[in-house]
């Protein structure tokens, strides 16, 4: 008996998929919950399983697009089970015994007089120890001279005279991700009136409070104690304190919410990713650092789901990691706004009429004109700068003992 196994349905406005990868071949034995195949929709990658234990029959191709409720493969649940194979036992056989003590034949070296080579060039040769195989012969019939073996010194790791680089084409089929991708970022640049403000943090006193307590935090919570959290937590604050950059467009209304889910820009395998940290402004520090860390171990495994990544009502992405210094991030569309983070790095700053080196980082924010005004998005980047560099308003959002005194 063969049982039919059909794309399952993987989210409401999901319609196909494709095929990305078989994991087990066609003919293959496959055993109850076995993964079989490896399937991608425009938002995330996941897998088929075997309902039941038999043998494989293939019917769609890697590559095929296929609708919700298509056929992908049947298994023949009335084959029978192959029989494991044991290992050859090799003591009962003489000649393998003896074979298997036999020691393996060392490779003939190649006599130097078989290496034609000038004497000034073999000379180079045997006094830096050059492997021959690297030196690209210009002399007649072959022969090795001087300026072979210059070039192969001064060229290490190619041969002289070939090209690194060919000039071939190849095409490669865009996945259903990296398709979302360039329609979203399309999107987002022609419906949004997107504009980008910036401003500098100094990173001193995070960087301090790092230094003191990664130990002791990562012993007591388990995680690294990283900066996402502090940026996570004063994006929370500020968000509460200027609404419309935790707002969206819909239709003629605009959306509010007095909760944050904080989208985080994660560099996946296959394209950018972004998941969503839901009520982000109720977790502690260690909580955010332990969903960070458990979002993007998903992203990089491919194991996302459709409902980690939807919905998000403001962005953080990190360019930092790869280097960059500055950039105009674009808007995740359909929230209105989105923070850019940079790398650190030292600068000098005038401080007290003093120039001084500080750790700074070049933040940015992109905002959509039509519901944010420049007074709420520069006000905004404002009090992320403010709560980053006095991390203990962190507490409270203010002043402690501004909230002591209930001033």
């Amino acid at each position: 008996m063969a049982i039919e196994i059909k794309v399952p349905p993987v989210g409401e406005s999901i319609t196909e998929v494709t095929l990305v990868k078989w994991i087990k071949k066609d003919g293959d034995w496959v055993e109850r919950d076995e993964v079989i195949a490896e399937l991608e929709s425009e938002k995330a990658t996941f897998e088929i399983n075997a309902e039941q234990a038999g043998i494989l029959k293939t019917i769609a191709a890697e590559g095929d697009t296929l609708k919700i409720g298509d056929i992908a493969c049947s298994i023949d649940t009335s084959a029978t089970a192959p029989v494991a194979k044991t290992a050859p036992d090799t003591t009962s056989s003489p000649e393998i015994k003896k074979e298997s003590n036999a020691p393996p034949a060392a490779p003939a070296a190649k006599p130097a007089e078989e290496v034609k080579a000038t004497p000034v060039a073999a000379a180079i040769i045997a006094d830096k120890k050059i492997d021959v195989k690297s030196v690209t012969p210009s002399g007649s019939n072959g022969k090795i001279v001087k300026q072979d073996v210059l070039e192969a010194l001064n060229n290490p790791g190619r041969k002289p005279g070939i090209q690194l680089f060919g000039r071939n084409e190849r095409p490669e089929k865009m996945s259903n991700l990296r398709k979302t991708i360039s329609r979203r970022l399309v999107e987002a640049k022609n419906t949004t009136a997107m504009l980008t403000t910036f401003n500098e943090v100094d990173m001193s006193a995070i960087m301090e409070i790092r230094a003191k307590n990664k130990d002791k935090f990562k012993e007591v919570h388990g995680v690294n104690l990283g900066f996402m959290s502090f940026f996570t937590k004063a994006c929370c604050f500020a968000l509460q304190e200027w609404p419309a950059l935790n707002a969206m467009i819909d239709g003629e209304n605009i959306i509010y919410h007095d909760f944050c889910d904080i989208s985080i820009a994660v560099s996946a395998p296959k394209g950018l990713v972004v998941p969503v940290i839901r009520n982000a402004e109720s977790l502690s520090m260690a909580d955010i650092e332990k969903k960070v860390v458990e979002l993007a171990t998903k992203a990089k495994d491919n194991k996302l789901t459709i409902e980690e990544m939807s919905g998000g009502t403001f962005t953080l992405t990190n360019g930092g990691v790869f280097g960059s210094l500055m950039s105009t991030p674009i808007i995740n569309i359909p929230q209105s706004a989105i923070l850019g983070m940079h790398k650190i790095q030292d600068r000098p700053i005038a401080v007290g009429g003093q120039i001084v080196i500080k750790p700074m980082m070049y933040l940015a924010v992109s905002y959509d004109h039509r519901i944010i005004d420049g007074r709420e998005s520069v006000s905004f980047l404002v009090r992320v700068k403010e709560l980053l560099e006095n991390p203990s308003l962190l507490l409270f959002g203010r002043d402690p003992v501004k909230s002591l005194l209930e001033l």
